[in-house]
């Protein structure tokens, strides 16, 4: 079969992942997906560094190993290689998820013993991939609708946090200048993308960040002095911290955060493939956590820490439309270019968080959106459906609206419990066992929409109705042509 390599059309004929755009375009895209999540791998390396109490010269190491090793991980889960790597637009990036574990022990112990944690347990992740991917059966929609809401709702406290300056702890937080300029940045997101259609549209974020910006370097509230004192030029020093300790207490603690990380990968990969309308079994959550996991262990040989998928970006395509993998392929590229060239990375680290929180309303607002939609296939009837969403919802929130709810419970099952994600992932998976699975018991008529919908059918169905909506209501200054090639989320032009 020939291959189509046109624009706007899928390389591969049927997947809406393998859709292929012109090199300028995949650069562009790419761009905007490391403009949104820019600012979430470079905080971990700060934060870790300074509980190891290192100079700043060793913690702009650990940014530019965060950004080298982020963006090979990219590269890996986009492409694939053989049995590694989802092949779906997922941005890979250093987890926040293990912040606080790591920060436990580098305050007490120094760098070594974290790196050396991170080793083990990124291996005995690889080994267990396979097998903890199986439980992708048990993620219907009303499981993974919830979770995609409580991932969205759970960042939305995140971007409030950077409209208001994004350090709690300095004066001017929360300034209504600060405020101000992030809802500007929104309302240039809105409008363009009100306004315009197509490609630039699809570049509202970028766009919006970008002109965000400059009315920030034009008040006075964005900082570019780093510039000047990073390198042109730096490459990942092998080990530059020393050889990796190997302490038993940290690599349990970190063991434990790793399948933490992994529950959260699995709701993004599953999220993901909600948002792209592809197929998504437990073979390729597999290959997904394996170049999770892959990238996780081989990253403290270069000074960085684990490696997770970026939920904020899972948003972007929601919002954008833009499904390609090699779009997201390319942004791992650019990460690799910064990770190799921390001049350039200190200019997009200048972007104000004020901007990244107007963008940030959007995105993540954007992904509770998507969760919503997904819950909406689901029959409530019975009430059982309904018990599921509130509880999964509710466990989910819990670290959000009390942070320390959990903080007299024992380590192990505290560092589980604060990631909402985790919490709810695993409330819901559990509910819906009891509830769908376990048939013993079940009262006659509950609902507890036990059926496995048959997904290729489902999406089979659903494309043939938004063609046939399309059709009935073509898009301004569009051919009916134009918007039937434009359902899988790109137009041919």
């Amino acid at each position: 079969m020939k291959l189509l390599r046109r624009e706007g059309t899928s390389k591969y004929q049927g997947r809406p992942e393998d859709t292929m755009y012109r090199p300028g375009r995949l650069l562009i895209y790419g761009t905007q997906h490391i403009l949104t999540m820019y600012g979430g791998v470079i905080a971990p390396p700060i934060i870790i560094g300074g509980a190891a109490h290192l100079k700043p010269s060793d913690i702009a190491l650990l940014v530019t190993a965060g950004l080298f090793i982020s963006g090979l991980a990219t590269l890996l889960q986009t492409l694939g290689v053989g049995p590694v790597g989802s092949r779906l637009p997922i941005v890979q990036g250093v987890s926040f998820a293990s912040v606080s574990t790591m920060v436990s022990i580098a305050s007490k112990d120094g760098l070594r013993p974290v790196l050396g944690s991170i080793i083990v347990a990124g291996i005995i992740g690889v080994l267990a991939s396979t097998y903890f991917a199986r439980i992708v059966r048990f993620f219907p929609a009303v499981v993974t609708g919830s979770i995609i809401t409580v991932i969205g709702a759970s960042l939305l406290p995140v971007s409030f946090s950077w409209c208001m300056g994004g350090n709690q702890s300095a004066k001017d937080f929360g300034d209504p200048s600060h405020i101000g300029l992030a809802a500007i940045t929104l309302l240039i997101i809105v409008l363009i993308s009100r306004l315009f259609q197509g490609a630039i549209s699809r570049l509202s974020i970028l766009i919006g960040m970008v002109i965000g910006t400059l009315i920030a370097v034009v008040t006075g509230h964005a900082d570019f002095s780093a510039v000047k004192d990073a390198k042109v030029v730096a490459l990942p020093q092998f080990l530059h911290f020393g050889s990796p300790e190997f302490q038993f207490g940290a690599i349990v603690s970190m063991t434990i955060v790793i399948f933490v990380i992994m529950t959260e990968t699995t709701a993004d990969i599953l999220a993901i493939g909600e948002i792209v309308e592809t197929e998504v079994d437990d073979k390729r959550v597999a290959a997904g956590l394996r170049a999770d996991m892959a990238a996780t262990t081989v990253a403290p040989l270069v000074g960085s820490f684990p490696a997770s998928a970026f939920a904020q970006n899972v948003g972007l395509v929601a919002l954008t439309g833009i499904k390609s993998r090699f779009a997201v392929a390319a942004g791992g590229g650019v990460l690799v270019v910064l990770g190799l060239l921390p001049v350039v990375g200190a200019v997009i680290a200048g972007i104000p968080y004020p901007v990244l929180g107007g963008a940030g309303i959007i995105l993540f607002g954007s992904v509770t959106a998507s969760g919503i939609r997904t819950l909406a296939r689901v029959d409530y009837s019975g009430g059982l459906n309904l018990v599921i969403v509130s509880v999964a919802f509710a466990f989910g929130m819990i670290p959000v609206g009390m942070p320390t709810f959990w903080d007299k419970f024992p380590d192990w099952f505290s560092v589980i419990m604060d990631s909402g994600i985790s919490s709810a992932a695993i409330s819901a998976v559990l509910l819906n066992i009891f509830f769908n699975e376990w048939k013993w018991g079940n009262k006659p008529g509950a609902s507890v929409f036990a059926e496995r919908e048959n997904r290729v059918d489902e999406l089979g169905e659903r494309l043939e109705d938004d063609i046939a909506a399309s059709e009935r209501r073509p898009r301004r200054g569009q051919s009916k042509d134009t918007v039937t090639a434009s359902v899988d989320g790109v137009t041919a032009e």
